[in-house]
């Protein structure tokens, strides 16, 4: 038997390597000229940044691809745990690390907000943790359920789920203080929500995260794809890039391989895509194939970046910061409802050269700036705008450092090549509209429409990545590869 993925993103690198484990033959198409997709790297003068994702949650997740192709996730990658997780700022001068032991982070909450935040806490993550745990093998671990998977779930469970109210409303009922508050809704931009409109639900980011910890790999996050490409490479997976995909060839209604872009026809018993659902439907089938109707699902947020060259050394800054801005609500009212680059926005600095100090010549550090930012409408000109608003951003970071800094302010310069906007994320990706996680979480009902990592009308065709079920992030983006290789085996071997 043999299956071909079509993407070499986290997803369809672990979709390739299940099904090899497996024994399959497989084959895996990838347009650009390495793997990882949206977990790039960029390496200028002496400096490197991650391009795309900047931490790593559920560590677990990536330990089980590699145990079960018999190999052990320590020999291909060095993780280490960050303490602290982020180092939060806000406008009135108050800070907090955010650490992943509960006693710690206690005290860090008593110095900062007083002991009434540490209940809040704790309760909180008690909360926190029955999400998780009612939510975690009926969604997460699994392909996407079905309605009769639902029913069976214990009733006591459903109400656990808490997806009548919102993210934001079910924090503000835990936490008295603003800052808290304002804190834990950031775990909606993990998969380009807004706090505002997501479920309660998606509170189980926070517990992951604060409860279970994260890790940075050694290297660099594009150290996780490398990984993931060598054990495909040793389990006999056939790479091949620079090649376009034109077309999922389907017959006597079975996905039975693709056409190139150069004609050439690639045959397989069973097809795994990896490229950004909507783009596939929109791109990858032929007229006797009409797309599937999206138009209930939203595209989540997508992102501004900068990759700055930072002279100087700034040591009131951490591996992560967020320096949040005055106004939460505005600010997800222009990514979601007016669609526009937020004009004070919260700022999330990544600086790797505090970990590895290799990222940055002697002397520099190499600043990655993420601002959240709307999906492409019509309603906001990026290729105008992106000038002047990387300029806004810049000046904005520099006002921050001039605040909380108590040694000398750092020397920004911009290299030419250091913006991506979210149309460079639709150009290079395939991304809709830019979008990063594919869809938003922003109503009741998104997870139950999130498309299947089964298709269900085209027998042996799968779907993997962060627009179909789980959604996005790297781990979820993990588990919805290894769902779908085990949609796909299941249906090979049930012939």
């Amino acid at each position: 038997m043999s299956a071909l993925v079509i993407g070499a993103g986290i997803g369809g690198l672990t979709a390739a390597i299940k099904l090899a484990t497996a024994g399959q033959h497989v084959t895996l198409i990838e347009p650009l000229d390495r793997p990882g997709g949206k977990m790039g790297e960029v390496r200028d003068g002496g400096y490197r940044w991650d391009t795309g994702p900047s931490v790593i949650t559920l560590r677990p997740v990536f330990e089980q691809v590699f145990h079960d192709a018999g190999r052990d996730l320590r020999d291909y990658l060095e993780l280490i745990p960050l303490n602290p997780i982020t180092r939060y700022f806000w406008p009135d001068g108050l800070t907090i690390d955010a650490v992943a032991d509960e006693d710690a982070m206690c005290a860090n909450l008593r110095a900062s907000f007083g002991p009434h935040a540490v209940d809040d806490y704790r309760t909180f993550m008690r909360y926190a943790r029955q999400l998780y745990d009612a939510v975690s093998q009926p969604f997460l671990y699994r392909a996407k359920p079905v309605v009769r998977d639902l029913i069976r779930l214990p009733l006591g469970d459903v109400f656990k789920i808490d997806a009548l109210r919102t993210m934001h409303a079910a924090i503000q009922a835990h936490f008295t203080d603003p800052h808290l508050i304002q804190l834990f809704d950031r775990f909606a931009t993990y998969n380009g929500s807004s706090p505002y409109r997501a479920p309660a639900t998606l509170n189980v980011i926070s517990y992951i995260e604060m409860a279970q910890g994260a890790w940075y790999p050694r290297g660099g996050v594009y150290q996780l794809a490398q990984a993931f490409e060598r054990l495909a490479l040793e389990l006999g997976v056939e790479l091949r890039y620079g090649e376009k995909v034109e077309r999922i060839d389907v017959k006597h209604g079975q996905a039975d391989g693709i056409t190139l872009s150069n004609g050439q026809n690639v045959r397989a018993d069973a097809v795994v895509c990896n490229a950004d659902y909507t783009h596939a439907q929109r791109t990858l089938f032929s007229a006797a194939h009409p797309p599937r109707d999206i138009s209930r699902l939203e595209p989540s947020g997508s992102g501004f970046a900068l990759l700055v060259k930072a002279e100087g050394h700034q040591p009131e800054l951490a591996h992560h910061n967020v320096f949040f801005c005055d106004d939460y609500r505005c600010e997800f009212q222009d990514i979601f409802d007016r669609r526009v680059a937020p004009l004070a926005p919260t700022l999330y600095v990544c600086i790797t050269s505090k970990t590895d100090p290799g990222h940055a010549p002697p002397g520099c550090e190499n600043p990655f700036v993420l601002v959240n930012a709307p999906y492409i409408s019509e309603r906001y000109d990026w290729h105008a705008n992106t000038t002047a608003y990387a300029q806004a951003v810049l000046d904005q970071l520099r006002r921050h450092i001039a605040r909380v800094g108590r040694s000398e302010a750092l020397l920004y310069t911009l290299h030419a090549q250091c913006v991506m906007t979210p149309a460079d994320l639709q150009a290079t990706y395939g991304g809709n509209r830019g979008a990063i996680y594919g869809f938003s979480s922003n109503s009741r009902r998104a997870a139950f429409i999130r498309p299947a990592n089964r298709d269900p009308h085209i027998k042996r065709l799968y779907f993997a990545g962060g627009s179909v079920h789980p959604g996005g992030g790297v781990p979820l983006v993990t588990l919805s590869g290894m769902a779908a290789a085990k949609c796909a085996l299941e249906d090979l071997r049930g012939d």
